[in-house]
């Protein structure tokens, strides 16, 4: 399947494509055994979490790190273990839904936690927190916002105010970062995303994020902070039954080790995200030379927002380029089915009548499918 959204990491379609380390890390495992849970240097039971939990506690710095098979594992675990039975400070801003049943209240109530909102949706300060501490507090749960953004008259405390206030307090501060940011991305446009060593450096004392996303590995969770914190989860009964496969483990494990040789700039997402304009420009105009000017499928290559999209960074676009399809025997809807039944399909956008094929998420090596795809198209939709 071809990803012609300008979505690079699009939940319906499987968010970011695994490296080609990933890959082979997975086939390598997937045909035979493995050393999931075996130490070959001393002959009996090894522990699955020490396939990743070092390279993990190396490229983030953290002291210790659990893998689990999601970030709302990750959250649902943490407040499990650390919060049962008492309360948790949450920013009113920051009780966010994101998709399915991931709504902080849910997960909050399924751990046995209870809540304790603080300030307003717009504006929270450190002395709403203050307020709210007592002997009953577990911990402050603070959530970043995936998937909105509030403007204008908004507030929120830094992460130096939360950590002081969590130190004063002597409770844990837990920041679900989920992104999954390892480094910054103002070079794509997007500004102000706080890497994971970012929120552990402010003070953090558990930080949960998916590695799906711009960490950009297999469907996993990662819980990184302080050893004793992340411990506590380990020995929960939760840590069993949210616990990832050796599939998991293997592409998790070659993707924290392509991150730290700075093979990243290779990953499916950020090549995707780096192509320059120009070079966009030029797939297009190849990709738009077979059709035939006279048919009955008018398109032409047109600037197009491309943004990294599930669950990451709301609302920051960068630029792109799309082939702009419209048919004049067909509605727009139709066409696109029509792309999507493709010996590969491919899955583009519609907007106002006419569907969009945004390159910025189309690699260069899925241009001869998304060729194959517009002729069976440019066929369908007959003489102009």
């Amino acid at each position: 399947m071809v990803n012609a959204t300008g979505v690079l990491l699009h939940t319906n379609l499987g968010r970011a494509p695994l490296a080609a380390e990933a890959r082979a890390a997975v086939a390598a495992v997937a045909e035979g055994y493995s050393t999931l849970e075996f130490d070959p240097s001393e002959g009996g039971r090894g522990r699955r979490q020490d396939h990743v939990r070092f390279l993990a506690q190396d490229l983030f710095g953290c002291e210790e790190a659990l893998a689990v098979n999601n970030n709302a594992s990750a959250v649902l675990l943490a407040l499990a273990a650390l919060a049962r039975g008492r309360e948790v400070l949450v920013s009113r801003g920051e009780l966010v839904a994101i998709g399915g049943s991931f709504q902080i209240p849910e997960i909050l109530e399924a751990s046995g936690a209870r809540l304790r909102e603080v300030g307003t949706t717009n504006r929270t300060t450190i002395e709403d927190y203050r307020r709210a501490l007592g002997p009953d507090v577990a911990l402050i749960l603070s959530v970043h916002p995936s998937n909105y953004e509030i403007r204008g008259y908004v507030r929120r405390p830094s992460g130096a105010e939360l950590s002081a206030l969590a130190r004063e307090a002597r409770v844990p501060w837990v920041h679900d970062q989920g992104t999954g940011c390892v480094v910054p991305l103002d070079e794509f446009g997007v500004e102000e995303e706080a890497t994971v060593a970012q929120c552990l450096a402010a003070g953090a004392d558990l930080v949960s994020f998916s590695c799906d996303k711009l960490f950009s590995g297999p469907q996993a969770g990662l819980l990184v902070g302080r050893r004793e914190l992340v411990a506590r989860a380990a020995v929960h009964p939760v840590a069993r039954a949210v616990r990832p496969d050796k599939l998991a483990l293997a592409a998790l494990g070659a993707t924290l080790r392509a991150w730290k040789t700075g093979a990243w700039r290779a990953f499916p997402i950020y090549r995707a995200a780096a192509a320059p304009l120009a070079e966009l420009e030029e797939r297009g105009r190849r990709l738009l030379g077979p059709l035939p000017a006279d048919g009955g499928l008018a398109a032409e290559l047109q600037p197009s927002l491309a943004a990294f999209g599930g669950g990451t960074s709301p609302e920051k676009l960068f630029p792109s380029r799309a082939i702009a399809l419209r048919s004049a025997v067909r509605s727009a809807d139709a066409l696109a089915a029509l792309l999507r039944e493709a010996s590969v399909p491919v899955v583009g956008r519609v907007e106002r009548g006419r569907v969009l094929l945004d390159l910025r998420s189309v690699l260069p090596e899925e241009d001869a499918d998304v060729a194959s795809a517009l002729a069976a198209a440019a066929r369908a939709a007959g003489p102009a």
